[in-house]
């Protein structure tokens, strides 16, 4: 297989959509287009390493800043995502209906929105803490490379988890000015958490993938290995969840917690096969986002019962 791509021609729609017109409908648009609801995959992981932070609850103030810079990441990085991988989604049948390649949303627009996404995130860290100021444009940085590594690299589901995976770093930065192990280990359960669930969603572009000469894992190896490469990050995220847990003193209901996230981790690998994804996208948007906000709720609490 070419490890570089060819030129691609995206072809116009037979019959294009009408764009959004007015303010309220294009924002609307774009925040069905990046998928704005799944928010919920890394805010949760912020908001733990905030409250791993301040062993307890931060003030309502830096609560909503944290808040304000993961929607502001999210959202420019996801919009940024989908201007960068216009092209392939044109081509590809399970995404070309999606805003931009259909031409409901202008890429103008979409470069706006970006922009200002980033200027939430900044202004975020700004407010939060001189060294989160500071490093906010290596965050923009990394999540924004993300979106071109699957050009070379079959290591971009890593990149995908570490741009989640900074979130509870960052909080902790954004609160207290500096890093801990326990938080580096939080980061790091977390980029293979998000690795693990992006390797079971690229099963379904494996063809399209090898057509069009980019990498992933299910591509380079195949859908059965893939899936096993998935079982093994998801233990070692949890391995590392373990050692949080254990380094942080928390109590039974984290402890809990873990129990419950393991069993919703098989379940995730029960519901996809090789000869059958029908079930991914059960397995990645339900599956991950309980798990997600259980672990948060979990360790949450035991942190506040202490």
């Amino acid at each position: 297989m070419s490890t570089s791509l060819k030129p691609l021609v995206v072809p116009p729609a037979s019959n294009p959509a009408p764009k959004a017109e007015g303010l309220a409908a294009k924002i609307r648009l774009t925040l069905e287009m990046i998928k704005f609801e799944h928010s919920v995959f890394a805010l949760p992981f912020a908001l733990t390493g905030a409250m791993l932070a301040r062993r307890g609850l931060p003030t309502w103030r830096e609560l909503l800043w944290i808040v304000v810079a993961m929607v502001g990441a999210r959202s420019a990085a996801m919009t940024f995502n989908r201007i960068a991988d216009l092209k392939f989604d044109a081509l590809n049948p399970r995404t070309r209906g999606r805003a931009l390649p259909a031409g409901k949303l202008s890429l103008p627009f979409a470069a706006g929105f970006t922009v200002f996404s980033c200027a939430l995130l900044v202004l975020a860290a700004y407010e939060l803490n001189p060294l989160a100021f500071k490093l906010s444009p290596v965050a923009i940085a990394v999540l924004f490379g993300y979106s071109f590594t699957k050009r070379f690299t079959v290591l971009s589901h890593l990149i995908l988890g570490l741009c989640l995976g900074m979130s509870p770093p960052a909080a902790w930065i954004a609160l207290r000015g500096d890093l801990s192990v326990s938080v580096l280990l939080l980061g790091a359960a977390v980029v293979l958490w998000v690795a693990g669930f992006d390797i079971i969603y690229a099963c379904q572009d494996v063809e399209f993938d090898h057509t069009l000469g980019l990498h992933s894992i299910p591509e380079r190896y195949g859908i059965r290995a893939a899936l096993w490469i998935s079982v093994l990050l998801h233990v070692g995220a949890l391995a590392l969840l373990i050692a949080v847990q254990r380094r942080e003193n928390l109590g039974g209901i984290a402890i809990a917690g873990l129990v419950i996230v393991a069993a919703l981790l098989a379940y995730e690998h029960s519901l996809v096969k090789p000869n059958d994804l029908s079930r991914v996208n059960a397995a990645f948007f339900t599956v991950n986002g309980f798990i997600s906000m259980l672990l948060f709720l979990a360790w949450g609490a035991d942190l506040l019962s202490h």
